[in-house]
């Protein structure tokens, strides 16, 4: 049975992270919510199991991952349970705790990059911050950009193994979790991004290796790849990218 996984139908999100794993390594699974609500799918479904009041351990909010009785929430947590299945974990424990951790690193990014838009709170408008979001955003862009980027950059630096993978010889979720914070970051912040590219470019050479796996080239340029929006994490609002800020 091909695992089930459960994100909102119409933004990459926090879904696309485990998304492009499965899609790189060729992974059947069903995206639940993209389905025909006549095939038992659409959010529907999404909703059904969200609020599901028999789980003994209940997902708290999309994505979660179904694999037979076992349901797995939290991006990072589902990659780590998938990666060994898929073949983009390290063998050893070592190693597996290593992409984990990580794999953490992305989830803190994420979530400061979404806090650009929405620094006050998610259930207000991002017109209703807008002050408040060019203040956060111009330090996130000044100071905490780099400061993630070029840890990950020194992580691929420090890699006994070569600076072709972000944990050890072999391909790994952490590797695709790169691609798409450079990807998003592309999207929604193209003048600071060209700017901070010129310091991390063995995190720029990562990025364009894995764009061209086939498997994962093959899903970026079909419709399954949904393209970015101002409904997601990465948004291009162009006034939080300021033009001065990329000369």
């Amino acid at each position: 049975m091909a695992y089930e996984l459960f994100y909102w139908p119409g933004i990459q999100g926090r879904g696309e992270f485990v998304r492009l794993a499965l899609e790189d390594s060729g992974t059947a699974y069903t995206d639940v919510a993209r389905q025909p609500e006549s095939e038992g799918g659409g959010v529907p479904a999404l909703m059904k199991l969200l609020q599901n009041t028999e789980l003994e351990r209940p997902p708290f909010a999309p994505p979660f991952l179904r694999d037979g009785s076992l349901v797995i929430s939290q991006s990072a947590n589902i990659l780590q349970y998938l990666g060994p299945k898929i073949g983009l974990a390290p063998r050893d424990e070592a190693g597996r705790l290593w992409a984990h951790q990580l794999q953490m690193m992305v989830t803190d990014f994420i979530k400061e990059a979404h806090d650009t838009h929405h620094p006050v709170g998610s259930s207000l408008y991002y017109e209703e911050q807008k002050p408040e979001a060019m203040r956060y955003t111009q330090n996130f862009l000044d100071v905490r950009l780099l400061k993630y980027l070029g840890y990950f950059e020194r992580v691929l630096e420090r890699n006994s193994k070569g600076p072709q993978y972000m944990v050890g010889d072999c391909a790994s979720y952490v590797d695709t979790s790169m691609f798409q914070i450079v990807e998003g970051m592309r999207y929604a912040f193209p003048n600071a991004m060209a700017k901070a590219e010129s310091l991390v470019p063995k995190l720029v050479a990562l990025h364009r290796q894995v764009s061209s796996r086939e498997k994962l080239a093959a899903y970026l340029a079909s419709n399954r790849r949904i393209p970015f929006n101002e409904k997601g994490i990465f948004r291009r609002y162009p006034e939080l990218d300021l033009p001065s800020r990329s000369s």
